[in-house]
């Protein structure tokens, strides 16, 4: 007990410090474009959405309407929807929409099998992209008004080459939806404070000519997922320091959550199945001692339970409740930006599953295989 008991405190005191440094990396501010920015037809950026979507007729209708909603001059952006194979009513619903355009996969490719789908969705929206500018978002997400005027006007003032932007979880009153909607805001806080480390594509752009600079996704295209991180880490070599977060609630943009345990692990499974591909030492050290101090607090109740020694309860409660309230001070200012301060009092009831999911996740995300949309990927 006393080993276990020792390196537990030592990993959750390293752990303590990495929150810490990342709550003072928080952004303090959030971006208002300049005065008289409005987004008018004056502006030269313009932006070419790139969708990927399979099977997604329940969503992608309500995201095209409130991308017609814009607040920017619809003549300055265009629409791209690539189907990937669906097999409900997902085109029929985009042709609906004028303005958007509709590419099917299935008439480039046939049946040639790949790995990475979304990565040869996107690739062959974004080859025939007329705009500077891509921005991609998921089918099953909505954009609020001003997204695209928002991203502009940042584009104007700060001249990146890639911006990552902040995405929540509409969740409803579930508790698989709100522990979704707790874990994910914990990731945008990071996201957030480790820039050129983690973005997310369901809010994401770039200049198509930084895209074409690194070959696309050349080199990761096998892998299934890493549509986003792993293409940011191609640009963030070519381009260094032309990475950049954009904080502002005018371009929070809402993703639908899964709607049970099993699809939720699928889900999980799948972004941690492309942790191999890391090559930031950073970002990999940082994710290996949040799974280690996790697997050790999972030790606990599993010895406790495997020996029938209850001493060892009490340590475990000590360090739960300690690695709750350090993760709770980084969570509240985030939660406040996403206007989700409500679902933090639940933080520390989702504390002991969330620990039980990061380790078996993480696991099998490495030696697992798992199911999306239909397809089974190993």
């Amino acid at each position: 007990m006393n080993i276990l008991l020792i390196t537990s405190v030592l990993f959750l005191l390293v752990y303590t410090a990495l929150i810490i440094l990342y709550s003072i990396r928080w952004p303090k501010n959030c971006f208002i474009p300049r005065a008289g920015f409005t987004g008018s037809d004056k502006t030269n950026t313009h932006f070419s959405i790139i969708i990927a979507a399979r099977n997604e007729e329940k969503h992608i209708g309500c995201l095209l309407q409130a991308i017609q909603n814009q607040t920017y001059a619809s003549g300055n952006f265009e629409v791209i929807v690539v189907d990937d194979y669906s097999t409900d009513g997902t085109a029929s619903i985009v042709q609906q929409f004028a303005f958007a355009n509709l590419i099917k996969l299935k008439d480039i490719d046939g049946t040639q099998q790949l790995n990475s789908y979304k990565k040869k969705a996107l690739e062959t929206g974004i080859a025939q992209a007329k705009g500077e500018w891509i921005v991609c978002t998921d089918a099953d997400c909505r954009v609020p008004p001003q997204w695209l005027e928002t991203i502009a006007a940042f584009i104007e003032e700060k001249k990146p080459q890639m911006i990552v932007m902040p995405v929540a979880i509409q969740c409803s009153s579930r508790p698989i939806e709100i522990f979704q909607a707790l874990d994910f805001m914990t990731l945008q806080g990071i996201t957030a404070t480790m820039l050129h480390h983690m973005c997310n594509g369901a809010n994401l752009a770039y200049t198509k000519k930084a895209f074409d600079a690194v070959n696309g996704f050349d080199g990761i295209d096998e892998v299934a997922s890493g549509d986003d991180m792993l293409l940011m880490y191609k640009i963030a070599k070519s381009f260094r320091g032309e990475i950049q977060y954009l904080k502002s609630t005018n371009v929070i943009v809402q993703t639908a959550p899964v709607k049970d345990v099993k699809e939720f692990f699928q889900q999980r499974i799948r972004w941690a199945s492309k942790t191999g591909q890391y090559k930031e030492k950073g970002i990999w050290l940082s994710m290996l001692l949040v799974y280690l101090v996790n697997v050790l607090l999972l030790a606990f109740p599993v010895v406790a339970f495997g020996t029938g020694n209850i001493l060892y309860v009490k340590p475990w409660l000590a360090l739960l409740v300690a690695k709750t309230g350090v993760e709770f001070v980084f969570l509240f200012p985030v939660a406040g930006f996403f206007n989700q301060k409500k679902l933090l009092w639940l933080f520390p009831l989702a504390q002991p599953f969330h620990i039980a999911y990061i380790v078996i996740a993480g696991w099998l995300g490495k030696f697992g295989s798992y199911n999306w949309k239909g397809r089974t990927v190993k």
